[in-house]
């Protein structure tokens, strides 16, 4: 098998030759990697890594003028700095950089009128023309996956995360129409990518980050009143041009997987089998009928404070339980691997996954 159909066995729940491979990593960790192999090494083949592609090619059009810094790769597919109106300062973490969102919006909106005021963005402030010719490229090596639907995510970079957690008791009619201003956007948006690109895309992401390292961050009754409506029309969106739906949610979302699974969608991502509820062996027996795993190996702990030999046996670990049928697993880290993590555990996490993932 090649790197597009081993991942597509795997999220298909078809057997495959070996466990599939993904990386994501910080910047700072792919420089590193690069000063290892050199600068002008491929990893993926390097470390046996399948990875996932994505579609570059939108052009924004929109009357915000883009700022000179570009805030992250992928900019051109969703602005949300300047398209928002959401500013960031750049942060230097002892383990690496991050832009923190320091001003929201719509942090003083109390109504909906005041919602209305606002200039919401819109999908013809793109071109999509190229993205088909991208996408084309994209698909001849790798699946490929394009979109970011995370109402919200958005909804706590537009408010606030403190109020953004309240909104939905303090003023419920308001919160609705936030969420229905948001989605509407993000449904238009991407519905122009697919049909940009019918036919090329293999996966998009239907996500949010409702947990944290115990538990979500809302009810489960608040997310099915609040947000569950606006997944599900993403989720069917996505189902519609037969691109399956990759669900980004970290922390101890326990609670909320079978909303998600009866939503639709196909793979849950990143796994951190540290929280509670989210034990891998409890996983793969409630769920994995129904979804594709990807992540799994802890970034927390042993990839970055573990000997290569605990990194190992961690990868035989979530290779013996999420793929132990022979398929229906994506081995990649739980989130990005983070700078403090040394070069030859990483080297050990890849190696092992081809070694030892062989079907």
């Amino acid at each position: 098998m090649d790197s597009r159909e081993r991942v597509l066995a795997a999220v298909n729940h078809e057997k495959f030759d070996r466990v599939p491979t993904d990386i994501w990593a910080t910047p700072e960790v792919l420089k590193k990697l690069k000063d290892y192999f050199g600068s002008n090494a491929n990893i993926y083949p390097m470390l046996h890594i399948d990875g996932i592609a994505g579609v570059e090619g939108i052009k924004y059009i929109g009357p915000v003028k883009p700022p000179k810094r570009i805030p992250r790769k992928g900019w051109e597919i969703l602005p949300w700095e300047w398209m928002w109106g959401i500013k960031t300062r750049k942060v230097r973490f002892r383990t690496g950089v991050y832009y923190e969102p320091v001003a929201y919006p719509l942090a003083d909106a109390k109504t909906v009128d005041d919602l209305e005021k606002y200039r919401w963005p819109r999908a013809d402030w793109f071109d999509y023309s190229k993205m088909r010719r991208h996408a084309e490229a994209a698909r001849r090596k790798q699946v490929v996956m394009s979109g970011y639907m995370a109402p919200f995510y958005l909804h706590n970079l537009l408010r606030g995360l403190h109020i953004s957690l309240v909104d939905p008791f303090t003023n419920p009619e308001f919160t609705h129409h936030l969420l229905n201003r948001i989605s509407d956007f993000l449904y238009e948006h991407h519905l122009h990518m697919f049909e940009a690109c019918e036919g090329l895309i293999d996966l998009t992401q239907v996500s949010d980050d409702f947990g944290t390292q115990t538990s979500p961050m809302i009810k489960v009754e608040t997310f099915r009143e609040f947000y569950r409506p606006h997944l599900e029309r993403f989720i069917d969106l996505a189902h519609r041009f037969g691109i399956k739906v990759f669900h980004h949610d970290d922390g101890g979302i326990r609670p909320l997987i079978p909303d998600l699974v009866e939503m639709g969608i196909d793979i849950l991502n990143p796994l951190q089998w540290t929280c509670p509820g989210m034990e891998l062996e409890g996983l793969k027996r409630d769920f994995g009928r129904h979804l594709c795993f990807h992540g799994g190996v802890d970034n927390q702990h042993i990839l970055p404070f573990g000997t290569p030999e605990e990194v190992r046996a961690e990868v035989r670990h979530c290779i013996d339980v999420l793929s132990g049928d022979g398929t229906g697993y994506i081995l990649a880290p739980c989130h990005n691997i983070q700078p403090n993590t040394p070069v030859e555990n990483i080297i050990a996490m890849y190696d092992e996954a081809f070694k030892y993932g062989q079907f």
